[in-house]
């Protein structure tokens, strides 16, 4: 069980034992209004539940009051380097700020972002990146400079009586993400946005963050995550949120259980397996679905799942809630299997 305090993100509140949130980042030019506010109701209607937008000049972090008239998810003004600009994302509506107070530029800097903070009641998440730890971090080992360098920033805000604070420390690599988040999450309350950065494209960030997001979750770490895709921001939330539901965090409707296919499968396990997921792609309940292809595992997952399909010689068994219901042709197997998984919705 997560022990971790609570901060609240606009109408939102992650830590303690509330749900793991989703979060992404628009890549449209802050300041063009229109675009951002359709990306991000593109990503809303996708499951994000936390957007971030660069706030890189003052000009785009007012614009942030005209961005959040539109959307219906918390907004979070991610700033470098300037003060002034995370005041004026503040002041200007964003329900959070990301800083690096490392890089904002003096203690007193720190103090003015902080007040204004809580003025308006707006937390703020601090952290390290591989990619930007100061030079004094250089030849320590990678997770510990995480953690130091988020160690510092930390201590910063507490300094300023700020205490409102989220923590990040995301490296490219895998394995320090992982060390680094561990070690913070045996020191601090403060919860955690879980991530592991510039993780590449789609293809080979499921991997990466599937591994890093999904191996601190199992550990019941992390209180929102990003999945770092380079592309489109929409295959961040898909994938953020399988890494939730088979780390066994959250449930977003049917989960399908099939088997990878070998010289037993005995019926077309890969095209009735596509038809199925066409089938149930736009329910929106918990369910286990089981489509298996021949005797080994096929009626033991079968058995396990709410409704699910075992395949034999040209032939397969219905079952629902572990009980077989009906055996048919394979050719009549995926209508036969439509009409029970109806009939099970509408119990």
């Amino acid at each position: 069980m997560r022990n971790k305090r609570t901060v609240r993100i606009g109408d939102r509140v992650i830590g303690g034992n509330e749900p793991v949130l989703i979060q992404s980042m628009t890549n449209t030019d802050t300041a063009d209004v229109d675009a951002t506010v359709s990306q991000i109701l593109s990503l809303e209607e996708a499951g994000c539940e936390i957007i971030r937008v660069a706030a890189y000049d003052v000009r785009s972090a007012c614009a942030i009051e005209g961005i959040k008239e539109r959307i219906h998810i918390p907004l979070v003004a991610d700033v470098h380097f300037d003060a002034d600009i995370a005041i004026a994302a503040i002041e200007h509506g964003a329900d959070k700020v990301r800083i690096n107070p490392g890089n904002i530029g003096s203690e007193a800097n720190v103090r003015r972002v902080a007040d204004a903070a809580k003025m308006h009641h707006v937390p703020i998440r601090v952290g390290a990146n591989s990619g930007s730890l100061d030079s004094k971090y250089q030849g320590m080992d990678m997770a510990d400079a995480l953690y130091e360098s988020a160690l510092g920033n930390i201590r910063m805000l507490e300094n300023a009586g700020f205490h409102d604070i989220v923590v990040a420390l995301k490296s490219s690599d895998v394995r320090e993400s992982i060390r680094a988040y561990r070690k913070m999450d045996a020191s601090f309350d403060y919860p955690l946005h879980v991530g592991v950065t510039e993780a590449g494209d789609f293809e080979q960030s499921i991997v990466k963050s599937s591994i890093g997001i999904g191996g601190l979750l199992a550990d019941d770490i992390g209180d929102t995550i990003r999945v770092s895709v380079t592309g489109d921001p929409i295959l961040e939330i898909k994938a953020a949120k399988d890494i939730l539901r088979f780390s066994g965090v959250r449930s977003f409707g049917p989960e399908i259980i099939s088997c990878p296919t070998c010289a037993r499968t005995e019926i077309d396990l890969i095209g009735l397996t596509g038809k199925v997921k066409e089938l149930v792609k736009d329910i929106d309940r918990d369910i286990r679905i089981a489509v298996m292809g021949c005797i080994v595992n096929g009626p033991g997952e079968a058995r396990n799942a709410d409704i699910g399909i075992a395949g034999g010689k040209g032939e397969g068994l219905i079952f629902k809630k572990g009980i077989p219901v009906i055996k048919v042709r394979e050719e009549e197997l995926f209508d036969t299997f439509r009409e029970y998984l109806k009939e099970y919705l509408s119990e």
